[in-house]
């Protein structure tokens, strides 16, 4: 039995500390959760121009192949420039292929775009959206392989590597795609 004035344990709350606590435990939960959803959006921002970096690298790279099949390029072509071939050295801003049908040679065309369906949302109309691709560069390097690590040259085999730089929210990003191209189709 309690007296006047005293309480039963029973009939007693939570204490203005623990109150504080639990509230301060939450927060951090909450805030944390905030940070995860922040950074799942920045991931989704760069969904698409990561799509399109890997699209204009294997672009980049499926047309030196054609060239090779075609006939369009003889073998030793499929180079730099300073080798003797007809691909420029360094990134360059993505354009449109030229007559050659290659990308990065010196004949390459304007500024590429990326067509968007406008406010009807079908895309192939008159109101679509085009959109110029200039925060995209794309280098082209394509260098001998050595035979069995021997230091000699095999004259049939070449690497491809695309890199593919682009800019999402400020923060640059590189995509790069490495292949092998042989004097044989």
């Amino acid at each position: 039995m309690t007296t006047r004035g005293e309480t039963s344990r029973s009939e007693s709350g939570f204490s203005l500390v623990e109150v504080i606590v639990s509230t301060a435990i939450l927060a951090g939960g909450l805030l944390t959760l905030a940070g995860v959803m922040a950074q799942g959006m920045r991931y989704m921002a760069g969904s698409s121009p990561s799509l399109i970096a890997r699209e204009k690298a294997r672009e980049a790279v499926e047309s030196v192949h054609t060239a090779r099949d075609t006939g369009l390029l003889s073998w030793p072509k499929i180079q730099n420039v300073p080798q003797g071939g007809v691909f420029l050295t360094g990134a360059r801003q993505l354009s449109t292929p030229g007559a050659d049908g290659l990308v990065n040679t010196a004949d390459d065309g304007s500024v590429e775009y990326l067509r968007m369906p406008g406010n009807d949302g079908i895309l192939g109309n008159s109101d679509d959206v085009l959109k110029a691709l200039t925060n995209y560069s794309r280098e082209i390097q394509i260098t001998p392989l050595n035979k069995d690590g021997t230091g000699v040259l095999n004259p049939n085999l070449r690497q491809i590597t695309v890199t593919i730089r682009y800019t999402v929210e400020g923060l640059m990003r590189s995509y790069t795609l490495t292949t092998y191209v042989s004097s044989f189709s």
